[in-house]
């Protein structure tokens, strides 16, 4: 039943505050502290200023440090998982609707607009790890990982998730 509960009191604040995790933990705070008695409101204060400075979503790391608390690793996969569960719903359902819209005259003016946009956003993500890899990696080790990386995926047609991976794990041995 923890489980159950973990859900819920992930689930329905996140769908509630759909698409942002500030709005969300007021209502979280309210299933944590007041209707499951999980936390004080101390202690929540606490995580949440912990969860607010470091990077990344808000409600992931406070779903997943509550899940852990309450309920171990699993409790923590389920409580993230009702965070990220209805974003994922909703795009899945819109990604669907475009899916069957593709051939549509309004949905290919949509893509020709939009795909340039994310072309740009990824190249300059792409400079922008590069730069943080010269900076902590020196020259060398960035141009061998750029260049593995681009035949991997060009050349011998890796999958991008598996090049990842094989990046991840050569930075956190080697470098």
């Amino acid at each position: 039943m923890t489980y159950f509960h973990l859900f819920l009191a992930f689930f329905f604040p996140n769908i509630l505050a759909y698409g942002g995790g500030p709005a969300a933990i007021p209502l979280i705070e309210h299933e944590v502290v007041q209707k499951y008695g999980w936390m004080t409101k101390t202690e929540f204060s606490e995580l949440f200023a912990l969860a607010n400075s470091l990077p990344g979503p808000i409600a992931t790391k406070m779903a997943g440090y509550i899940g852990f608390e309450v309920a171990g690793v699993l409790g923590s996969i389920v409580a993230l998982f009702a965070t990220v569960a209805p974003s994922l719903a909703l795009m899945l359902l819109l990604l669907n609707l475009l899916y069957k819209h593709r051939h549509s005259v309004r949905v290919k003016r949509l893509s020709s607009y939009v795909l340039p946009a994310i072309a740009i956003l990824m190249l300059s993500l792409t400079f922008d790890f590069a730069k943080t890899s010269y900076e902590l990696n020196n020259l060398i080790p960035t141009i061998l990982l750029l260049a593995a990386s681009y035949f991997a995926l060009e050349k011998f047609k890796i999958h991008p998730a598996f090049v990842i991976l094989a990046g991840l794990l050569i930075g956190g041995l080697f470098l």
